[in-house]
């Protein structure tokens, strides 16, 4: 996510870290770097000025010049700056969705066609649901594009949610107030209406969706945008802007996209806060957007707090627990601990959802590595130990050549990817014991050439 320009703002916030002191012109030669950095990666220009203009003001102000380390200051600077970029200047609450309304909470979704909207109901719908235990109802207004509703009743089903059936002979306002009403009488706290899109901006587009949002009056009216558009999502963004009282903005594949100017541009035009963001194909991919965050992981200093959070989702804590109590007790790590931390970590959004969100460092020794053919040898790994009879996965030592051969049979794969994943298992072995002398650092230097595919 965002590539391109957290590795250029990275080694810019290096520069300035190391600066014991702050000049008009060092000042000036770090900002033209920073300037250069957002230009590419597509943020629109007027944005770009705004922030380097705020920037250079305080940069020159007595808080960072009169600081015992003025350059750790400007960083700090630019960090908050990036984040009111991005809506962080709105308040906390900003980012929030709207719930002070009498059930059921009317959410509208609206965008061009191909922007993800439909699926994003559905991981809106997942999130509401886990995250906010709300009673959640899905229904789709799109009665021009094929097979439109019957993909959301999938996507609705895979999130667990309610969905209420619509036919491509209905207007639009008659399936969503028959929606309204079936969710008053079945007690539904959020409505999420997903509506027809446009391959580009139509006045027959627009004028649907303002009846539409008269006849509704929803509480949020998200705008879904594609984040991977660059200039051109913030052109749309606009138009519906002009058009609807949007409340916030949604930005999907964001995973996808290198440059993200699109993320730091679209609260800039549209004045709207972005609410969510897409960084991830599965129903579980999306995310709170909360621009101070963000702003951090932009500089690359990661976001170790959705990692946190990941992990509170992901990782079982009593068998986590568990594990360090075998472990410092003298027991042996065995390949049943290993599948269950492979399983963690696929719990954890997979590896390239936790590359992404550990600080610049950490990222460069990653660079070399191919996440979707690690990902895919994590899968390989588990299958490999699902092949083995139970004694041997709680003593690896007694796999030798005739069961390697049996097991790799079973698996679907070479003798040599056996061996492959052994040694591995030997690697975090080793660790293990490391970690039981209670040495972090032992650990950091075990953890290279651990994962598959890091070397």
């Amino acid at each position: 996510m965002l590539d391109n320009l957290t590795q250029r703002l990275a080694k810019v916030v290096k520069t300035m870290r190391g600066e014991a002191r702050l000049t008009e012109s060092n000042t000036a030669e770090m900002l033209r770097e920073v300037r250069l950095a957002l230009l590419e990666a597509d943020v629109a220009l007027p944005a770009v000025r705004e922030f380097i203009a705020r920037v250079k003001e305080k940069a020159m102000g007595e808080s960072v010049i009169g600081s015992l380390t003025p350059g750790q200051a400007l960083v700090g600077v630019v960090q908050d700056e990036l984040a009111a970029l991005m809506g962080g200047d709105l308040g906390p609450e900003a980012s929030q969705l709207n719930f002070a309304t009498q059930p059921p909470a009317i959410i509208l979704m609206a965008g061009l066609q191909g922007a993800g909207k439909t699926t994003t109901v559905g991981k809106l719908a997942k999130y509401l649901r886990e995250q906010k235990k709300k009673k959640v109802l899905t229904v789709s207004t799109d009665v021009y594009r094929p097979a439109a509703i019957g993909q959301l009743e999938t996507v609705t089903a895979q999130a667990g949610a309610d969905f209420f059936p619509s036919l491509p002979t209905e207007k639009p306002v008659d399936i969503a107030r028959k929606a309204i009403d079936f969710a008053k009488r079945h007690y539904n706290d959020v409505v999420i209406i997903d509506t027809a899109g446009r391959l580009g901006i139509d006045e027959a587009m627009m004028r649907e969706i303002s009846e539409l949002h008269a006849a509704v009056n929803p509480i949020e009216t998200l705008f879904v945008v594609d984040a991977m558009l660059g200039q051109d999502a913030i052109n749309t963004a606009k138009a519906f802007n002009d058009a609807l009282p949007l409340t916030g903005i949604v930005l999907t594949k964001l995973d996808g996209d290198a440059r993200g100017g699109a993320a730091l541009s679209v609260r800039h035009v549209t004045g709207k806060p972005i609410k969510f963001a897409g960084v991830a194909e599965k129903l579980d991919g999306l995310e709170a957007f909360d621009p101070a965050r963000m702003a951090g992981r932009i500089l690359g200093m990661g976001d170790i707090l959705a990692l946190v959070e990941e992990a509170r989702k992901g990782v079982d804590v009593a068998a986590a627990q568990e594990l360090a109590q075998k472990i410092k007790g003298g027991g042996k790590f065995d390949l049943n601990d290993f599948k269950a931390q492979l399983s963690q970590m696929k719990n954890m959004g997979g590896l390239s959802g936790l590359v992404d969100k550990l600080p610049a460092q950490f990222q460069q020794a990653a660079s070399g590595t191919n996440m979707n053919q690690a990902e895919k040898q994590v899968r390989r790994m588990e299958g490999i130990i699902n092949s083995m009879t139970a004694q041997e996965r709680s003593k690896p030592d007694l796999i030798k050549a005739s069961r390697k051969r049996r097991i790799a049979t079973g698996a679907g794969v070479q003798v040599q990817e056996v061996n492959r994943m052994l040694a591995q298992f030997d690697q975090m072995q080793s660790m293990m014991k490391k970690l039981k002398g209670g040495g972090l650092m032992k650990m950091m230097r075990g953890m290279k050439g651990m994962m598959p595919g890091m070397r």
